[in-house]
């Protein structure tokens, strides 16, 4: 009986980040005609990353393998996305070559942020400490430069994390995080009636 290879999947977000999930394997990767957008659904009350097609970029992030191909606990997770395949568009150091899959928001649920549906900081520093333990200064720059939507609300709810997974910050990281956003312009608001979840 052939034993088949566990599929994986790529994150571009927070997956990136290790400290938020136990998945075997991470392994850095790339994404190539892809590119980040900020977005909000109906199904979620605040704005979060998704992925879409841009045939002159390429992004980085990580896979992990999902074993037994068992779904369940990720689609949960990522239960605002449709899961889709994406194999041929993967670079990875793998030495072998799994089924790939990365999440999306369907278009008909694609949705530009808003002071409703803003953009969470504790987030956003998920995200960036990720992409810093992983790829670096330089790394966590190209993850600013092919991230789009910089414009929409950003909720500073550091004070009392609304993200249920968000993590502390060192002091470098929360200065580039801080630095690269006032780099965009980015609009930074206060919070006003989004209590934290634990």
């Amino acid at each position: 009986m052939t034993h088949m290879p566990p599929p994986y999947f790529f994150g571009y977000g927070s997956l990136v980040n290790r400290t938020t999930h136990d998945y075997g394997n991470p392994t850095r990767a790339t994404a190539q005609g892809w590119r980040r957008l900020w977005r909000h659904t109906g199904k979620r009350p605040v704005a979060f990353l998704t992925v879409v097609p841009d045939p002159s970029c390429r992004i980085d992030g990580l896979i992990a393998s999902v074993p037994g191909a068992d779904w369940a606990a990720l689609d949960a997770r990522e239960w605002a996305y449709d899961r889709v395949a994406a194999s041929d568009q993967i670079r990875h150091d793998l030495d072998h070559r799994p089924a790939i899959h990365l999440y999306t928001v369907a278009p008909d649920q694609n949705h530009a942020p808003d002071t409703r549906h803003p953009i969470l900081l504790s987030y956003i520093d998920v995200v960036v400490q990720g992409y810093l333990t992983e790829f670096g200064v330089e790394g966590a720059l190209r993850f600013f430069e092919t991230t789009d939507g910089w414009e929409a609300p950003i909720l500073n709810d550091r004070a009392a994390p609304v993200y249920a997974r968000h993590r502390s910050l060192t002091d470098f990281e929360r200065r580039f995080v801080d630095q690269n956003l006032e780099a965009l312009s980015a609009r930074i608001d206060q919070p006003e009636g989004l209590s934290p979840k634990r």
